[in-house]
């Protein structure tokens, strides 16, 4: 016999908790789904550094950064680069993305703070300046510091909604259903009504640890809507293969994996199927500065390191990267330059020094930033303090990517090493080096890196945490010297299901398919595709938020409570 509910929400990630907690809020009955122990909710949010994206927000005034709307926007459309939208006859894949981004970004400058401090989201004050784009001021990139980082990182960003949602469960609003993988929607006359569910068998593991696939049964739900919010493909694969551009280069034959293995895309086929519209599947976002987690929860586990910008970027033969394909200003343009011009080889190399490691390399995810995470000031002032912190100097002793020399020769013998090939010439290293170095003489020079390095240094932000005060790599007190392995690191779905601003999935007319909604990762962020092209960061997340909400509210106004 099938169960029953106002709503069904498919996906406990964090735009599933939103929707959730949205239709809680307004007495809906609510069944939320998951083919994960229900015991930990969050989804991959939970494992994330918790940045989003703001504009004009007070703690940018605060460091003295000037922000807009209009430069936001800029900086939204020069990295969007919509190009496939349509008239009133052909709907265009990009005019729903379009529309959410707009929506989005003024959400950003207005609401959005407001919104999570009503609902104890507290950020860290200091801004940080991610994506810093292409060199132009109407292309790539942020022209200012928007990355405001939770404080309690992805676990202080899911616990306001996740408590919610247990109160829900409580007040008898809303049933958890774990270990319930759907199959397929179920449409009565056209609409949408419910979900049919494989009932997988429990599996007890610790977060984000792969779970038995052993189906034990069958359920089915029936509801006045569906709100899918399953995530993207970021640990399929063979759906990252089949739908990656030829833009971005050929495909690497080895990746690193920076999701958890349930972001499989298993929900994208059933919403085709329902009559959603799936758009912009070959847009996605990997990147470039992936490493081999040394203590893995899941198969592949990658941590990405978020670079300051003084490491000298080396492809896999010793070739220093151009501008703009520096540490951290765009990273699908690096992806696709490591691709083209050293298609045969997977990895690539930053060269630093040593205060450049201590200071400069962050590492994504919860779990890597105990004291942003467990709110501890006492241990965030430690991380200042100290040469190297504690996360950090764990890859150094226990990953398998990261080498320390105290000269050159040394240095390019173990990067050899560890490649098993002798790929790099220590003769070709040292001289790069050395040049790079000569440019620190006195503050003039030609070298875009180094000169950008020194801007970099007017925001305080990074002054203060982010980035190094010039220094020669070569001199002995800012050593040793450390080259890290790199590889590519699945990460996000940029397309999905195309959704109008209520989070109503839209049929190949344009038209929504009726008791349908989408919202997350799964539409890509809204709309299908509301970063175009490329992600200005911070938004991924913030993407979750806003079509969550959205979503939530338009299924509570449409099913009678």
């Amino acid at each position: 016999m099938a169960e029953h509910a106002d709503v069904v929400v498919v996906g406990a990630g964090l735009a599933g908790l939103v929707a959730t907690a949205e239709l809680v809020a307004r007495g809906r009955r609510v069944v939320l789904v998951d083919q994960e122990s229900t015991e930990h909710l969050g989804g991959q949010a939970w494992w994330s550094f918790g940045g989003l994206f703001l504009v004009d927000s007070p703690e940018q005034r605060r460091m003295r950064i000037h922000d807009s709307v209009e430069l936001a926007w800029q900086d939204w459309c020069g990295s969007a680069g919509w190009d496939r939208l349509g008239d009133v006859v052909e709907p265009g894949e990009d005019d729903w993305g379009r529309r959410w981004a707009r929506a989005y970004v003024e959400w950003a400058a207005g609401e959005k703070r407001a919104w999570l401090r009503e609902r104890g989201v507290r950020l860290f004050p200091v801004v940080g300046w991610a994506e810093r784009g292409d060199g132009t001021a109407t292309g790539h990139g942020n022209s200012v510091p928007r990355f405001h980082l939770t404080w309690g990182t992805g676990p202080g960003l899911v616990e306001p909604f996740e408590r919610v949602v247990r109160d829900g469960v409580a007040a008898g609003l809303v049933r958890l259903r774990g270990r319930h993988r759907v199959t397929g929607l179920v449409t009565t006359d056209g609409a949408v009504t419910g979900v049919c569910c494989d009932v997988l068998a429990e599996d007890p593991v610790e977060r984000g640890m792969p779970t038995s696939r052993e189906v034990v049964g069958e359920a089915e739900i029936e509801a006045g809507a569906v709100v899918v919010t399953s995530g993207g493909i970021g640990a399929n694969h063979d759906l990252v293969r089949r739908f990656w551009p030829e833009r971005l280069g050929p495909t690497p034959r080895e990746v690193v994996t920076g999701v958890p293995a349930y972001v499989d895309g298993s929900m994208l086929d059933p919403l085709a199927a329902a009559g959603a519209r799936l758009v912009n599947r070959d847009r996605m976002w990997h990147y470039v500065e992936g490493i081999p987690n040394h203590s893995p929860v899941w198969p592949g586990h990658g941590i990405r390191i978020l670079p300051g910008p003084s490491s000298l970027w080396l492809d896999a033969t010793g070739r220093r990267l151009p501008a703009p394909y520096l540490p951290g200003f765009d990273t699908l343009g690096t992806l696709a330059h490591l691709r083209r011009t050293a298609p045969e080889h997977d990895h690539s190399w930053f060269v630093a020094s040593r205060t450049v490691l201590g200071k400069e390399y962050a590492l994504s995810g919860s779990e890597q930033n105990p004291d942003l995470t467990g709110r501890s000031v006492r241990q965030v002032l430690g991380r200042v303090t100290t040469d190297v912190p504690a996360p950090v100097q764990a890859f150094v002793d226990h990953g398998a990517d990261v080498v320390e020399a105290t000269t050159v020769e040394e240095l390019v013998a173990r990067m050899n090493a560890l490649t098993g090939e002798d790929l790099l010439d220590p003769a070709d290293v040292r001289a790069l080096v050395e040049a790079r170095d000569r440019e620190l003489a006195n503050g003039y020079g030609k070298d875009v890196q180094v000169a950008l390095v020194r801007a970099a240094r007017a925001s305080l932000g990074d002054k203060l945490i982010r980035t190094a005060a010039p220094h020669r790599f070569l001199d002995p007190r800012h050593g040793p010297l450390v080259a890290v392995r790199l590889r590519v690191l699945t990460r996000k779905t940029l397309g999905g299901a195309q959704t109008d601003l209520d989070s109503r999935a839209l049929d190949d007319r344009g038209d929504p398919v009726p008791g349908l909604y989408a919202a997350g990762e799964v539409a890509g962020f809204g709309g299908g595709g509301v970063h175009g092209y490329r992600s200005l960061e911070g938004t991924f997340l913030g993407g979750c938020l806003f079509t969550g909400r959205a979503a939530g509210r338009a299924a509570a106004a449409a099913v009678v409570g």
